[in-house]
């Protein structure tokens, strides 16, 4: 299940039998500005998964927030759920529904300009 609304995602799912993932993660973003990095957006990846509560928090500068997905299948991965399992918040539905939420945000266009050093 997962339901959304402008700078937050729930997404959730029960366990089918001992040897299934289970996981209810909140996934909240916002306009930050970063000292170094300018504007751009800041995630909170928060709630628990196969029962323990985490919480991780990134920045991404305007021109990198579109490859939230990355950083999230890594958070997921590295709190236990498999590689198999971890393309949990990939629903496109709603993945487009953040990209439009965030092109809005940010005031994003397509041809905006991407910094250099972000494509090392």
């Amino acid at each position: 299940m997962a339901t959304f609304e402008p700078g937050h995602l729930h997404i959730e799912r029960h366990a089918l039998n001992k040897d299934d993932v289970s996981y209810d993660l909140c996934f909240d973003y916002e306009v930050a500005q970063d000292p170094k990095e300018g504007k751009g957006m800041q995630f909170k990846l928060h709630g628990s998964i196969l029962g323990k509560d985490m919480s991780e928090t990134f920045f991404l500068p305007k021109d990198q927030a579109y490859n939230f997905a990355s950083n999230f299948t890594k958070i997921v991965e590295k709190y236990g759920i498999p590689k198999v399992h971890s393309q949990i918040g990939s629903t496109h539905k709603f993945y487009d529904k953040i990209f439009e939420d965030m092109r809005e945000k940010l005031d994003m266009k397509s041809g905006d300009p991407v910094k250099p050093e972000h494509l090392e």
